[in-house]
């Protein structure tokens, strides 16, 4: 692993360099580092990559987030959902940006453990966030006659309370006592959870997943359903199938992309423990965490509404280019 060192270095601090202090770390033989230590100690350049993910996701997020919370037209089920999605996103990246902090300036076991429980507890709702767009999508397809009257924003904030008191507590399992620091044999790769307790999150995330996957499979089909029955009505059989084919490649970049972010990281957390390399750790944390930088290009930027209020808000004023058209509550 490539770090930034001086060129004098004895060889204590030469072993030191081979390990982080981050709660990604598998070592805890690392002192406390203080403010007028950072000239001389080694800055681990993938902390530096994670801090730098966290302040992108933190403004990307940030602006969704204000922008769903001061336009009151936007308090549709569909935004509440997305609303969460980014919160989870910038409190995510706050805690990336929180454990650099920790892990340079407050060394100690309880900046640790709260560095762990935000980063756990902000990124399951984000997975959770995301399951619960999905299935929103799907049920406005299956049930397009009702679900305006099925889906009222208070059924969506209770959804949305119990996904988020369940990620807080899962968050907080470290914090009260389910982590490592009295025995280091049992860490997982990312300390200080226990190698159990990661499993049972990697299971949990592959089979919300897979949950997920067999959602887009049925959107998939109920859209194929739709647009052949158009076609059958209209006549217009080229342009049905172009939208289609479009509508399923955008399912398949959404989806592509979540697996790809997430799924080696997970299966990675089942296969391994903190004996395995530091390095690969990072190399499968870091295309996780950038799924909180896609997620808000993906759900919320590419929406009109959120554009159009970005531009209110930018300028006062909507662009003379900006063009609208219908959207159903699956158009995310």
């Amino acid at each position: 692993m490539m770090l930034f060192m001086p060129p004098v270095m004895n060889g204590q601090a030469r072993n030191n360099s081979k390990q982080s202090l981050s709660w990604l770390s598998s070592d805890n033989n690392n002192s406390s580092v203080t403010t007028s230590d950072l000239a001389t100690e080694t800055v681990n350049p993938w902390d530096i990559a994670l801090c730098v993910v966290g302040t992108v996701i933190s403004c990307e997020n940030a602006i969704v987030v204000a922008v769903i919370f001061y336009t009151p037209t936007l308090r549709t089920p569909m935004f509440i959902l997305i609303g969460s999605l980014a919160l989870a996103d910038l409190l995510g990246g706050v805690g990336l940006i929180l454990n650099f902090i920790f892990l340079y300036l407050l060394n100690f076991e309880a900046a640790r453990l709260v560095s762990a429980a935000l980063l756990i507890a902000s990124f399951s709702a984000s997975v959770c966030s995301l399951l619960a767009i999905t299935m929103d999508r799907y049920l406005s397809l299956y049930n397009a006659l009702t679900y305006h009257t099925e889906r009222t924003t208070t059924f969506t904030y209770l959804v949305l309370f119990a996904i988020w008191v369940t990620c807080i507590s899962l968050g907080s399992l470290p914090v009260v006592g389910w982590n490592c620091l009295e025995d280091e044999t049992s860490c997982s790769v990312i300390k200080p959870i226990t190698k159990n307790n990661a499993a049972v999150l990697s299971v949990s995330f592959l089979l919300i997943f897979a949950l997920m996957l067999q959602l887009y499979v049925q959107i998939c089909k109920i859209a194929f359903r739709h647009a052949q029955q158009i076609a059958v009505q209209y006549h217009f059989v080229a342009t049905s199938s172009t939208s289609t084919r479009k509508g399923i490649s955008t399912l398949s970049v959404i989806l592509g992309t979540f697996a790809a972010c997430w799924v080696p990281f997970a299966i990675y957390c089942l296969i391994a423990d903190s004996s395995y390399p530091l390095i690969y750790t990072y190399v499968t944390v870091l295309p996780a965490t950038c799924n909180s930088v896609i997620n808000p290009i993906i759900y919320a930027y590419r929406n009109p509404d959120i554009q159009k209020s970005l531009w209110v808000a930018c300028c006062g004023c909507i662009s003379s280019n900006f063009s609208f058209r219908p959207r159903s509550s699956s158009d995310v």
